[in-house]
Formats: C-alpha cells, structure tokens, sequence
C-alpha cells in the first residue's frame, strides 16, 4: 500500500484557459478513467461550489463527478456520504474557511474515509482553506503583515494527509509572510509553506514536492532558528533569527523530509505546461 498524492493550491487557480493546476489533478487521478468527490464543506456557497467543480471536471474529460456537501458533523458521520468515496482516485476540497472544514468532519467517517482512500494512493487535492486542512497542523485563521507578531494567527489540528509542514495559501497576494513567520517561530520543527494564488505544490509518495502554476511557493525553515516568542506578550512583534527560506517558482522541487531544495527539472520534461509558463 502507498500513500497518494497530495496537492496544495493558494487558490484562485486558473479556472478557464490553460488549467495547468486542474489538469496535473486529473491526469493523477486517472483522466478521464478518475472518480472525483468534490467536498465544498468549507464554502459558504455550499453545494453550487461542489456543482461548479463537477462542471469544470466534466469540462476536462472526468466523467463520474460526485459533489458532496456535508455541513455538519452528523453527515460528516453518515455511513452512506463516506460510502461516496469508496472508489475514488482523486478527492477535491473546495476554498472556503479552513476551520469550518476541519471542525465540522475532522474525526468523522467521512475523514477517514478520505485517509483510507489517500493510503491507497487516491490524489488529495485543495485550493485555498482546502490546502491549509491537507496538514497535521493547520492555520485557523491570522492577521496579515511582513512583520511576525505574538498572537498573530492560531493554529488547529488539520485533516491530516500532509504531516510535517504548516501550509499558508493566498500567500504574496493577502501579505500573510508575518503570520507564517510567527507560528514557525513557535513550532520550529514544522514546515511553513506559503502558496501564491494560481500555484500548487504537488506533493508525491516520497515527499518531494513539485511546484507548478504561475507564482511561487516560499519555503519557510524554522529548525536552526531562534526566537523571544516564548517571553512576548500582547500582539507585539517577536523576534525570529536564523531561518532558511526558499522561494520557489514553478518547475522547482523540494525534498520536505530532507529539507533541501533539488536540482530543476529541465523544461521539456516539465509537465503540464510548464514549458510555456517558464517561458512567459
């Protein structure tokens, strides 16, 4: 048995021309062979999110779609919507709040049911308030800044398919460096992560993490640092020091067990696209 794939997107994927994100999901999922569930739980449009995906997954050639709407944790526990999963080879979570997805099916069958599939080497996607639930340990919500500050964003348990790294998504766009900075200051053995919007890290079996879309995904390295955040009180800024950070563009790879960053691809064996994005 091998664990799948996992993908993270800072949301705001391209949607409509290229798709390069939506398109590596699908193609890992089986192609037009995938059966995709599509869970909107964070999103407060609720299932007019699911069916908008179904379309768009449709659109790429995927023809057993099934959006799955469970908004609170007595459906999350339903036998019959973890039974929706039974033979999925990709699971889409949609944007939304992070929170709201993890508190409502965390420790459900549903979540289980995501981790069975997952170990059996489905692909577990999200974009957005998806990406931050794929980790152990998740961002509930935060401030924006530069500047990392004591209380500046409060972390909770996540889904659980990605341990290791604490995800951050929107990343350059919503200015959220301070606040990934804080809680790696606090949690120095994790990972920080911070995705652009219209970015993804594809993260395989082996935990090197392949980046793809139009931004850049920054790579945040607590383990040589240090830090006062133990002794700050209030909302003052904290100090944090020696830290290692990759900024990494597409077509980039990163072992997250090692910690290291691994040579380029070449562009002809970028997939996806990659050839025309590198070159734009």
């Amino acid at each position: 048995m091998t664990d799948g794939t996992v993908i993270i997107i800072g949301g705001a994927e391209d949607k409509i021309r290229d798709r390069v994100i939506l398109n590596r999901f699908v193609a890992l999922a089986g192609g037009r062979d995938a059966t995709i569930a599509v869970i909107s739980t964070a999103s407060s449009l609720g299932t007019e999110a699911g069916e908008r995906y179904r379309h768009i997954f449709s659109d790429l050639g995927v023809a057993a779609v099934r959006p799955l709407h469970a908004s609170t944790r007595p459906q999350a526990n339903d036998e019959s919507v973890a039974l929706t999963l039974r033979d999925a080879t990709g699971v889409f979570l949609t944007g939304g709040n992070q929170l709201k997805l993890a508190s409502t099916i965390g420790g459900t069958r549903l979540a289980d049911a995501m981790l069975e599939r997952f170990r059996h080497g489905a692909v577990m996607a999200g974009t957005s308030a998806g990406a931050s639930a794929m980790s152990s340990h998740m961002i509930a919500f935060g401030a924006s800044g530069a500047t990392p500050k004591h209380r500046m964003a409060q972390i909770a348990a996540g889904l659980g398919m990605l341990p290791g790294v604490i995800v951050d998504q929107h990343f350059q766009q919503r200015n959220r460096l301070g606040r990934l900075l804080s809680l790696i200051a606090q949690n120095p053995s994790l990972l920080g992560l911070g995705v652009d919007e219209d970015t993804a890290g594809v993260v395989g079996p082996d935990h090197v993490m392949e980046v793809i879309g139009r931004g850049s995904i920054t790579v945040i390295d607590g383990a040589a640092s240090e830090t006062d955040a133990w002794e700050i009180r209030g909302h003052k800024p904290l100090m944090i020091s020696g830290v290692v950070l990759h900024s990494l563009p597409g077509g980039y790879r990163f072992d997250l067990r090692r910690r290291h960053r691994l040579a380029t691809p070449t562009l002809h064996a970028l997939p996806g696209g990659m050839e025309d994005l590198a070159s734009s």
